[in-house]
């Protein structure tokens, strides 16, 4: 049995402990938000944190999560009133939505550790997110938004 504190709720399951951590999310605890698209820790898809770093959850064994602090899309906030996730609502940033929960969660990372990136940064840690629909942008756009409504205090 493995003991795991996901979006600040524990959860014991029961896998090998060698399972990427983004089929323990989706398939034994019904947390969808990631997604799989790789399986190569290519495309941000199933981006999560673990203690605040951003992952690539289908390359992640669960074993690493033991003890650690996990947060999926589910539990970026509790309203999904994010400033990321508003910005995203604000300026339709989704087209097919499949890549938005990895982009977003990347973004999270870049937006607690620098509150006034500029292109280049929010380029640099967009990096590894494939948007096959194209919204770099709108991606784009959307973090700087959110950076400064979050320097706002909105």
């Amino acid at each position: 049995m493995i003991t795991l504190n996901i979006n600040k709720k524990t959860y014991d399951v029961d896998v090998d402990p060698e399972t990427p951590l983004l089929w323990v999310l989706r398939d034994n605890l019904n947390l969808v938000g990631a997604k799989y698209g790789c399986g190569l820790a290519q495309c941000g898809a199933c981006v999560v944190h673990l203690n605040g770093e951003a992952v690539r959850s289908c390359v992640t064994k669960v074993s690493r999560a033991v003890g650690q602090k996990v947060v999926t899309i589910e539990g970026l906030s509790e309203k999904g009133d994010h400033p990321l996730q508003k910005a995203w609502i604000e300026l339709d940033v989704v087209q097919c939505g499949y890549c938005q929960a990895g982009q977003i969660m990347s973004a999270a990372v870049l937006l607690r550790e620098n509150k006034n990136p500029t292109d280049a940064d929010i380029d640099d840690a967009m990096a590894g997110n494939i948007c096959r629909c194209g919204t770099y942008l709108r991606i784009r756009h959307a973090i700087k938004l959110a950076a400064e409504n979050q320097r706002k205090g909105k």
